[in-house]
């Protein structure tokens, strides 16, 4: 949105940017005389120039007439407007070799996520096949199968990993877990082996998962950082959608083999990581904080600043190291996560983070690892199941993927509330369409009723994938600051494993015993979800590192994140000033 103060400040070259973090406005301020308003020399900025000031300021003329509710700032240290400037002069050209080496970094981080999404499709599909029955004879719902699907997430702490050995190191031992989990797997004759091949795949997805959004965090430059944070979480559905698509294909073999297939290709993206990621650069920030200054320089300059080290953003980014970069911090202590709350900024910060881990697998979404079992009970045959779950995969992802899209724009309190409110509304529907086709019976049913709790059900999930699969690796990697970035992440990985653990093990046994009346429990808690989101979220998107201290310091930082001023960029003359609303 334009700021009033525009037809007042009107020029040529002059446009709106990025948001930045309110002030008070200062009680000296004074009137905006039309048409521009001279600047100061401490606001100048030459467009060649490789220096970003940390303040700009106008000088003002006296003037009778004030502009109600606008300001100007006369002294203003803002992060945001020297972000601003600095993407003036430090634009990166994202066809650069350079460029092509952060898109390899992101791409890799994609296949760890991969192997993620990639489980939840298989097992819903192969928990369903013939022979994966006979053999290991588990039962499509109650607690056996319950077993089998929740040891996966019970090795979900391992993420200082990532602070010990690196990101690379991190993503390079959770992958070697991946393959070893599928060997154990694919040969299993017995449930047991089964079980223990499980817990090894969930122990290695569980390291790539914490190294690999953190990689991808530390390496994006910060103009692309949204994007391609966000871009990480959606290889839930570069999984699931190659998983569903092979079962498919599989499901009408008359052999252990319409199993062992599908689970043996869960090992191509972890192979994918191994073989490639020594090639690619280490994280300058655990180059940073590893006493590797030089290293992270030189990655910053290559990579974020078009191989100049005086580039503005390279300056910002250098500087940010040095203010928020703690070379004695807990994270060089493996076992302690104080920082994460010792202070209340440091508390909140956390808080986020565990409700969006809490929340983000507590929505309902736990149901998706049974959806054949959920279009059955809506009277779809066995074909048609394994179709839906191929279908729906492609519809989550392409909602997934407008929501990455968007990201660097989007709300994220608006998009948490009123996502998760739209949940409700669609578990809801589906709730009320399968309690209607299963009071039919065994008598004449009406077919449109169980159409339409598959939709209400494919609805629910498309939702859920616009709201919570991009804000899941990327919300809290916001909120969290340097140096409990990777512990902050373990956390949430933690905090995910114990939700999905209670969910795996508790949904396939409560479908079994109340059917569709357990989507109710989803319904009331994705209201309860809403209300907490609307009192708690903190907005982060478009703020700074050096913004959400300020926000998360504030005394009530819920408000602090909802107030914005604009920063104006004069193009022609380089400047910057920050216009108060």
């Amino acid at each position: 949105m334009t700021p009033a103060v525009l037809p007042h400040l009107y020029h040529p070259q002059l446009d709106t940017i990025e948001p930045s973090v309110d002030r008070e406005a200062p009680s000296s301020t004074r009137p905006i005389p039309p048409p521009y308003p001279s600047m100061t020399q401490s606001a100048r900025r030459g467009t060649q120039s490789s220096q970003v000031e940390e303040k700009a300021s106008i000088d003002l003329v006296e003037q009778n007439t004030v502009l109600p509710n606008v300001y100007i700032d006369e002294k203003v240290t803002d992060a945001g407007a020297a972000f601003a400037a600095a993407k003036i002069n430090g634009a990166l050209d994202p066809w650069s070799r350079a460029s092509f080496t952060i898109y390899a970094c992101a791409a890799l981080a994609f296949c760890c996520s991969m192997g993620n999404g990639y489980d939840g499709s298989l097992m819903t599909a192969i928990n369903a096949m013939e022979y994966y029955q006979k053999q290991f004879e588990s039962g499509r719902l109650g607690s056996k199968t319950g077993i089998i699907f929740s040891i996966y997430t019970t090795m979900d702490f391992l993420g200082p990993i990532c602070d010990r050995f690196g990101r690379r190191g991190g993503m390079f031992a959770g992958c070697w877990g991946i393959i070893a989990g599928v060997a154990v797997i694919t040969t299993a004759p017995t449930r047991a082996q089964f079980i223990a091949g499980r817990f090894l795949l969930g122990m290695g997805i569980a390291i790539a998962t914490v190294g690999a959004p953190t990689y991808i965090l530390e390496c994006s430059p910060p103009q692309w950082r949204g994007r391609l944070t966000a871009f990480y979480n959606t290889g839930w559905f570069g999984g699931s959608i190659p998983a569903a698509g092979i079962t498919l294909a599989t499901s009408g073999m008359k052999s252990n083999w319409s199993w062992k297939i599908p689970l043996i290709i869960q090992a191509v993206p972890a192979s994918i990581v191994i073989l490639l990621i020594w090639f690619l650069p280490e994280s300058p920030r655990w180059l940073y904080l590893n006493n590797r200054r030089e290293a992270a320089y030189d990655f910053l300059a290559k990579y974020h600043g078009n191989g100049d080290r005086n580039n503005p953003i390279v300056q910002l980014e250098v500087q940010e190291f040095e203010e928020g970069i703690d070379l004695n911090g807990s994270d060089k202590r493996w076992w302690d996560y104080s920082a994460l709350f010792k202070t209340k900024n440091a508390r909140w910060r956390s808080l986020m983070v565990f409700l969006m881990g809490l929340f983000g697998q507590m929505s309902g979404n736990g149901l998706g690892y049974f959806n054949v079992d959920i279009y059955k009970s809506l009277g779809y045959d066995d074909h048609t199941q394994f179709i839906l779950n191929l279908v729906n995969a492609f519809v989550q992802a392409i909602s997934a993927w407008i929501a990455v899209a968007l990201s660097d724009r989007m709300p994220r309190r608006k998009v948490l509330i009123f996502g998760t409110a739209a949940c409700c509304a669609m578990l809801a529907c589906n709730a009320g369409f399968s309690g209607k086709w299963a009071s039919y019976g065994k008598g004449p049913k009406n077919l449109n009723i169980g159409r339409l709790g598959a939709a209400s059900f494919f609805l629910f999930q498309s939702v859920y994938a616009f709201t919570y699969t991009p804000l899941q690796s990327l919300y809290p990697a916001e909120c969290l600051e340097n140096t409990t970035r990777a512990k902050g992440v373990a956390m949430k990985i933690f905090v995910i494993s114990c939700t999905s653990f209670i969910n795996l093990l508790c949904t396939p046994i409560a479908l079994q015993n109340i059917k569709w009346k357990y989507i109710l429990v989803f319904v009331g808690w994705d209201a309860f979800e809403t209300v907490i989101w609307y009192f708690f979220a903190i907005e982060t998107q478009g703020r700074t590192l050096e913004e959400l201290d300020v926000i998360f310091s504030a005394p009530n930082p819920v408000k602090a994140s909802k107030q914005r001023s604009r920063v104006i960029v004069d193009h022609e003359h380089g400047t910057v000033h920050v216009v108060k609303k």
